[in-house]
């Protein structure tokens, strides 16, 4: 009787140990769901703060909130300004975690003890925004030399300004401007409130004002080419995740979203 008995219990083990099995397979395959193999899930959680140049402001709103659906508990707050005053907080050793400058030469400004790698995640050029319908008939970088023409440009220290400057010189014209302003988005708006005739901004800012302005295209043998650097910052608080979101940005997703807005691959 004791044998029986024995043998039903051998049996019986055995039928739990085999629906155990594809339990636990279920249960291997949860984990990875919720953990690494799960968007954002090797990602820690954190609070970024980029400091980001002012022509990324509409593209980095939509790709943020791309960003944060798809890492749960990770929010990207930015701080956006010309690329030069970017370089000046993260001298002074304000609190961030990346960094994205309009040009290569305001990153390698910095010391490399201030930042990471820097990886190129999009391009831009300069178009002359005028405003709509384009009342002052402007077709070309020398009808800017018009004395007529109230013509606004960014600050020489600033990267628009700079390729702005590029570019003129290299034409060899000379262009008389009413303000220089601090950044390209100011730029942008002089000319949308029609306190400017035209300006030198970026493809990609002119684009977010179309009811307002239009932009009339440069030649690309007289144009000059924006490359927009990523880095994280040695003094973020939250490396990790600080580096998987400069990661992120040279991903097939967050490419579509700058190549959307009218940046060019990098």
């Amino acid at each position: 009787m004791s044998r029986v008995v024995t043998v039903r219990r051998t049996a019986a083990a055995l039928v739990t140990a085999a629906l155990l099995v594809p339990l636990a397979a279920c249960g291997n395959d949860d984990a990875k769901k919720d953990g690494a193999e799960k968007p954002g899930g090797s990602v820690p959680k954190a609070n970024l703060t980029v400091l980001a140049a002012s022509s990324l402001t509409d593209v980095f709103k939509k790709a943020a909130a791309v960003y944060e659906k798809d890492h749960p508990g990770t929010k990207v707050n930015f701080s956006f300004a010309g690329s030069q005053e970017l370089a000046a907080q993260v001298r002074e050793g304000s609190p961030a975690d990346a960094l994205v400058t309009a040009d290569t030469k305001t990153m390698d400004s910095l010391s490399k003890a201030d930042h990471g790698r820097p990886t190129v995640i999009a391009k831009n050029r300069l178009v002359i925004a005028t405003g709509e319908g384009n009342p002052k008939k402007i077709a070309s970088l020398k009808d800017l030399t018009d004395s007529k023409l109230k013509v606004v440009l960014a600050a020489a220290e600033v990267p628009v300004g700079r390729y702005s400057k590029q570019v003129l010189d290299a034409q060899k014209l000379k262009v008389k401007a009413v303000s220089q302003e601090p950044n390209v988005r100011a730029v942008l708006s002089k000319v949308e409130m029609g306190e400017a005739d035209a300006g030198l901004v970026y493809t990609t800012d002119a684009a977010t004002a179309p009811k307002k302005v239009d932009a009339i295209d440069i030649p690309d043998a007289q144009n000059a080419i924006a490359s927009y650097p990523a880095a994280t910052l040695k003094t973020s608080e939250h490396a990790k995740a600080a580096e998987a979101f400069v990661k992120w940005l040279s991903s097939p997703e967050a490419q579509k979203i700058l190549q959307d807005a009218g940046f060019q691959k990098p």
